[in-house]
């Protein structure tokens, strides 16, 4: 394929080509979850965002010239604090959630990422790193604590496109007597108490959190790489220190040439939050929805701008995917997408555009012959809807009906019996109750079919 790949690019704040530096090589680093609590509504939208721009980047590179990495961060305040909280070990937490995260990455549809390291198994590399910001003088050693020289690095604030006393106006900055200057952020604190510690030069602690993802992208993608992923909260201030920290310790100009910025989950237009008390946990919406119900929700709006949460929103994703499986067939081989079909992607990922495309294929396939069909089922996948079997999708719709199928048999029965005995105000009120339990029900061939509508 020739199209070219267009991304908005938060760094400078516009749409641009993607060049990659090494098209047979590219590297893709997204920052993945901190596992202390269950993943919610907000955590999925980045998961299914770069998702598919994997999927795209493999289409038109190559799929072994794309590395993926999604971190897990498994060591953090706020670990620390819910371990706490809950009253069990921190390892314990930490395992449950990120076992959770990956059920509900299967549940997404979501593809396993080249690599996802965490940053318990990391930790020598961050104290390297450390090592050469204070040997640069970028750091400094604090009562126990490493910090970053904010001012030390000029160019702080490239990436939210504001300087440093409007950014640290307008956010928390944790205030320390240790450090010369407020607004100088944490490379390493000492643990206290029974809180984890790995030793180093400067006592027994743990790393700052914006340090991570620096070290593990180095280790991964190297000094420098392509596309560094995340949600908007993430721009200031971890993506903005990330680039700091990374750029004075590996002596390079740049880190990541494209920021890719997914925008947030609101509920009445107000953005999704603990504070707010309206955060949905994935764990919570799988009792009632298939996940590909959520994967077309999230992608019903461009990743760039905001996304109402509502069931409307679901039911109406419900539904149509009811209607686009009754075009699905298994593909035994491959079958291309066509170029003009995959357009909308390459355009900055605009998955309401692809959407489109999608149904006008089913329009296509449903008067269509079977490769109509094949054609249609194999764009759908490529974004990751269709993803079970027709089987598979009815009987989850099945265990959340609000009638079981021995009923379901009986009242069919009872309207047949009605029907024959001409007895059709009966019928149309036995159809009709079925109707508002989920129940379809046609009339072919002298027989009586049901499915969940």
């Amino acid at each position: 394929m020739n199209k070219d790949i267009f991304l908005s690019n938060s760094l400078g704040n516009k749409k641009e080509k993607f060049n990659p530096i090494d098209p047979k090589n590219i590297g893709m680093y997204v920052c993945g979850p901190t596992v202390y609590d269950d993943p919610h509504i907000g955590n999925a939208r980045p998961l299914i965002i770069f998702d598919i721009l994997f999927k795209v980047l493999k289409c038109k590179y190559g799929t072994k010239s794309v590395t993926y990495v999604r971190n897990i961060t498994d060591i953090d305040d706020k670990i620390i604090k819910s371990s706490e909280e809950k009253k069990i070990p921190i390892a314990e937490l930490t395992l449950n959630i990120t076992k959770k995260f990956h059920e509900d990455c299967n549940y997404l549809n979501c593809e396993t990422p080249t690599h996802e390291p965490k940053a318990t198994d990391n930790i020598d590399l961050m104290i390297n790193m450390i090592h050469e910001l204070i040997k640069g003088e970028y750091a400094y050693e604090s009562e126990k604590h490493v910090y970053f020289k904010i001012k030390k690095f000029r160019n702080y604030g490239v990436l939210s496109n504001k300087n440093v006393d409007d950014l640290i106006a307008g956010s928390r900055v944790e205030l320390s007597e240790n450090k010369d200057n407020p607004e100088d952020f944490v490379l390493w604190k000492p643990s206290i108490g029974t809180e984890p510690f790995w030793d180093s030069p400067w006592g027994k602690g743990r790393p700052g959190w914006h340090l991570e993802c620096s070290a593990m992208s180095k280790k991964y993608l190297g000094n420098t790489f392509d596309i560094h992923g995340g949600g908007r909260d993430l721009i200031f201030p971890h993506h903005e220190n990330e680039i700091a920290q990374s750029l004075c310790a590996n002596k390079t100009k740049k880190f990541a040439n494209y920021w890719v910025h997914n925008n947030f989950i609101t509920m009445s237009n107000e953005k999704m939050s603990k504070s707010q008390g309206n955060i949905l946990k994935i764990s919570d919406l799988k009792k009632k929805y298939n996940g590909q119900v959520l994967r077309l929700a999230l992608i019903s709006a461009h990743y760039s701008q905001p996304l109402d949460w509502n069931e409307k929103l679901m039911d109406e994703c419900e539904k149509t995917l009811n209607k686009w499986y009754n075009c699905y067939v298994t593909v035994d081989k491959k079958i291309l997408i066509q170029d003009n079909d995959l357009k909308p992607l390459y355009d900055d990922l605009n998955t309401p555009g692809f959407i489109a495309v999608l149904h006008e294929l089913f329009d296509k396939a449903k008067d269509g012959d079977r490769k109509d069909k094949e054609l249609f089922t194999t764009a759908c996948k490529f974004i990751g809807l269709l993803s079970q079997p027709k089987e598979e999708w009815n009987n989850f719709k099945k265990r959340n009906l609000k009638i079981s199928e021995k009923d379901i048999l009986s009242k069919i029965s009872q309207r047949n019996d009605a029907r024959a005995k001409k007895d059709y105000q009966s019928a149309d009120k036995i159809r009709d109750e079925l109707f508002d339990k989920g129940i379809l029900i046609e009339d072919e061939d002298g027989k009586t079919i049901w499915k969940v509508k």
